[in-house]
């Protein structure tokens, strides 16, 4: 029985995340935004952006932490092409002036050893407003295929485009846009 427990002890701290201040980058193969938003009344909308890259700064001994995230926004994605100009255009998403939009936090929110939310600011359209996110399924461990030590987890956060400046077609589109970003990154 006292192997058993010796040998459960050595299991957890090597899968547990490391316990010193340590830097991840986001692998933006698997770290994509999407949003959704009201169309008409009738229907909800999606779109995803296809270039994002961010860095965290995790010290789980004393929980605390950082991130940096932009998304280019000219990378956005609608699923047809006259939709995605359409929502690029000024007055939108204005990609020509603003080709990024960026969550910047130096607060991160622990419940134990676990990511849960994170405060920071939120940077669309050159606006800058306070932003909390949250952090869903957050988990640290090796990739199961490349054994890479990795954290994850489903962020989510929701705005109302108008605090940015982004007006056109309100109440026709919705002022509300629900954002996630699935985010798997790697320790430096």
């Amino acid at each position: 029985m006292k192997k058993y427990f010796v040998a459960c002890a050595l299991t957890l701290s090597v899968a547990a995340p490391a316990f010193s201040s340590d830097t991840y980058t986001f692998d933006p193969e698997y770290t994509i935004p999407v949003f959704e938003v009201g169309h008409l009344g009738f229907t909800t909308q999606q779109g995803r952006f296809d270039k994002a890259e961010g860095k965290a700064v995790l010290d789980f001994a004393a929980k605390k932490g950082s991130v940096e995230f932009t998304v280019f926004t000219n990378s956005l994605d609608m699923g047809s092409r006259a939709w995605t100009v359409h929502v690029s255009s000024e007055g939108l998403f204005n990609i020509e002036k603003y080709p990024t939009m960026t969550f910047k936090s130096d607060r991160l929110i622990f419940d134990s050893d676990k990511v849960v939310a994170a405060e920071g600011q939120f940077t669309l359209l050159g606006v800058t407003k306070p932003l909390k996110v949250t952090v869903n399924r957050f988990a640290c461990a090796p990739n199961p295929i490349n054994k890479r030590f990795m954290c994850t987890g489903d962020i989510a956060a929701t705005i109302k485009r108008s605090e940015f400046g982004m007006t056109k077609y309100i109440p026709t589109v919705s002022d509300e846009i629900k954002i996630s970003v699935p985010v798997e990154s790697y320790r430096d």
